[in-house]
């Protein structure tokens, strides 16, 4: 595929064209949600740089994933729920056709210099270069898993370790900030360790929050991620989100477990 980008911006309204490079995973005509996420995050970003100058930073992301997109136009807008001084609430969504696909909602704080008692209990995991390369088309199709790099450990299914990064921009020559380009790919994780053959068992995720104490940087993603399947149709990805400077924060997704 020659799109160097996972979504072409159409017009300073909100309006962006999906590009191949994001289709699959469960069906391949069909937006991968993961770059939709990450293009919402950088809708967030330029609305609030539009809005205000003191750069506030963005804590929590929480995406309702109401509905599929298809590989083409999707609409985008933003609005302040909550608005203050040193803390905000505000919404962003996306919509194609007049339908609503996934709704965002992101806290932005205030930030400050917390150097002297910045750290974390959370556990580190290898770095990239100390783990093998590994190929998650074996496992799904689509434009979007074929843009990414893997290297992985595997504990057992449903509990791994990996980092991932992908060359394809989120926007089409635009630039966009460590968040979103991080954010691009937060999604990837429900496929990185399945519990069970997805041409067998069904597990799409309804939602995705990101709790983080540090903005992502660097194009490596690390995911210390493990996935629980309950006895009535629900399941859990829950991860820890790293870059090669250690813990970021963490992620879940809830999902519906549907055997074929």
């Amino acid at each position: 595929m020659a799109e160097t980008a996972y979504f072409e911006r159409l017009d300073g309204a909100g309006r962006f064209r999906a590009t191949p490079r994001l289709s699959g995973a469960w069906r391949t005509d069909e937006q991968h949600i993961a770059p939709a996420l990450g293009l919402l995050a950088h809708v967030v970003e330029q609305d609030r740089d539009a809005r205000r100058d003191d750069g506030l930073v963005i804590g929590r992301l929480s995406w309702d994933i109401l509905g599929t997109l298809p590989v083409g136009e999707v609409e985008t807008d933003v609005e302040v729920l909550r608005a203050g001084r040193t803390i905000e609430l505000v919404q962003s969504r996306m919509s194609s056709g007049g339908r609503d696909a996934v709704l965002l909602r992101a806290w932005l704080m205030r930030p400050g210099d917390t150097a002297a008692v910045a750290g974390t209990a959370l556990d580190p995991i290898p770095g990239p270069d100390e783990l093998e390369p590994w190929d998650p088309t074996t496992v799904w199709p689509g434009g979007f898993i074929e843009s990414a790099q893997l290297r992985r450990a595997q504990e057992e299914p449903g509990r791994a370790v990996f980092w991932v990064r992908s060359d394809v921009a989120l926007l089409d020559g635009e630039p966009v900030g460590g968040l979103a380009h991080a954010a691009r790919l937060f999604d990837i994780a429900n496929g990185m360790t399945v519990r069970q053959d997805p041409r067998e068992v069904a597990f799409p995720n309804l939602d995705l929050t990101a709790h983080l104490f540090a903005e992502p940087t660097g194009d490596w993603l690390g995911f210390d991620t493990r996935v629980s399947f309950g006895d009535r149709g629900l399941g859990l990805t829950a991860s820890v989100l790293h870059d090669e400077r250690g813990p970021i924060g963490t992620m879940s997704q809830i999902l519906t477990v549907r055997p074929m």
